[in-house]
């Protein structure tokens, strides 16, 4: 398999078309979705050698075949040479259930999602009550959105409106300030809901802003509608950078869904508020949208789960041997964990390969880890922090806000206060990178 891709000349305009095509207003809207650096996007876009699984990851991502877009000059591995006995064989897959690359959330009808019960249940269950609030957390790429995918198909079968509001959509001058923070949440559902927003006609000055967004919520949205609207606030996280946004909106979530106890209006409220990381912000315990309602805490897959999606991508793993050496390495992360399995499947490699190569930049994992480190590296005291946890076998108590930032960005897990590496291939990359900065200096 080749280091580096970089895109044809006369194939550069199609992929910067597919970018638009497939719902990415900009380059760092497409570079944020996949987790990669906005610099490593760029490069692709514009004809620069990127890493072969980034090629590939983004390839896929704008629905295109990497085969048909590489500038190859050399010669890409046949498909039949280096026979792996790991890798299924065709006859032994069904093609329309072949791994896709993992991208994006599970579909619906995927062969591949794997249940991590009671989660999906509970969830469901949640939105059919009045006024409900249903809190997903988990660490990026863990599956958040692959679950709230089949909330929102439960929601539809039920006739529910659906709006989804994702705050990384949001300019920045959008938190500026409290007052046109609030005015572009309500015009974005507004919009969502197919109404005119009519701000103007209920937003009062003298009354304030939050007053002002109940009343336009129970005077106009929630009057407007003769169904449930289950209302989706993705990467809620974003709004703690804000302090001064988050201990306002934050509170009239929970005045909400307070009010659905003694307003019908607002028992058509049903909250679904996604969030990569604990709440590190402080907020009083009585204000709080987070001590209330059904908290879903995405684990990541068991032993158990990995085995069954092994069964599904066909490798022949009769023993948990190699499972349980897969999960040493990157534990039971679900994006970690499918993206071995679509190489074992896809490409001539055999597991041992994978678990050598896996902290490595030259390994599967290269993009993601070189992704990690440039964001590392720009921020002292993320730096430092990380180089805390992985240079030590003990668990170790960070600030709370590097803690967070950590967190989500997926590199530690939480003992109570104390933070330690989230797999050992982080531990075995992070630590080799930094004794490699305390050897050259």
């Amino acid at each position: 398999m080749p280091r580096s891709l970089k895109v044809r000349q006369r194939c550069i305009e199609t992929v910067k078309l597919a970018v638009r095509r497939n719902g990415f207003p900009s380059q760092r809207a497409l570079a944020e979705d996949v987790g990669l650096a906005l610099a490593t996007v760029s490069n692709f876009l514009t004809g620069k050698p990127v890493d072969f699984t980034t090629f590939e990851e983004l390839s896929n991502k704008l629905m295109l075949s990497w085969r048909e877009i590489a500038d190859l000059d050399f010669d890409v591995p046949s498909q039949t040479s280096n026979f792996n006995p790991e890798t299924p064989q065709l006859s032994d897959v069904n093609p329309d259930k072949s791994p896709p690359y993992p991208n994006g959330p599970v579909p619906l009808d995927s062969h591949f999602y794997i249940d991590r019960p009671p989660m999906e249940q509970l969830s469901c269950n949640e939105i059919l009550k009045p006024g409900s609030v249903t809190r997903i957390q988990a660490p990026r790429k863990m599956g958040k959105s692959s679950l709230l995918l089949r909330i929102l198909a439960f929601a539809q079968q039920q006739s529910y409106k659906i709006v989804k509001i994702d705050f990384q959509e949001a300019d920045k001058a959008v938190y500026a300030h409290l007052n046109k923070f609030l005015r572009w949440f309500c015009a974005n559902i507004a919009r969502q809901l197919q109404l005119q927003p009519l701000l103007d006609e209920y937003w009062d000055e003298e009354m304030g802003s939050k007053v002002s967004c109940g009343i336009y919520f129970e005077g106009y949205l929630l009057e407007q509608v003769d169904t449930p609207i289950v209302l989706v606030l993705n990467e809620i996280n974003l709004v703690f950078e804000h302090p001064d946004i988050a201990e306002e909106f934050l509170p009239l979530l929970r005045f909400w869904h307070e009010q659905a106890s003694q307003s019908t209006l607002f028992q058509k409220l049903r909250l679904v508020v996604v969030h990569s990381t604990e709440v590190y912000i402080s907020l009083d315990i009585n204000q709080s949208p987070f001590n209330i309602g059904l908290p879903i805490k995405l684990p990541e897959f068991n032993f158990k789960q990995i085995q069954d999606l092994v069964t599904r991508h066909g490798l022949n793993w009769t023993q948990g041997d190699r499972v349980k050496q897969l999960m040493a390495m990157v534990g039971g992360h679900p994006y970690l964990v499918r993206i071995a399995l679509y190489h074992l499947t896809q490409a001539q490699i055999t597991l041992e390969t994978l678990l050598q190569q896996a902290p490595t930049q030259g390994g599967i994992y290269g993009g993601i880890l070189r992704h990690h480190w440039e964001i590392i590296q720009k921020k002292p005291k993320l730096s430092a922090a990380l180089h805390q946890v992985v240079m030590t076998s003990e668990s170790v108590k960070l600030d709370p806000i590097v803690t967070y930032k950590l967190e989500s960005m997926g590199l530690v897990k939480l003992d109570g206060d104390r933070a330690y590496p989230s797999c050992q291939m982080y531990r075995l990359y992070f630590a080799g990178q930094y004794q490699q900065e305390e050897n050259t200096v």
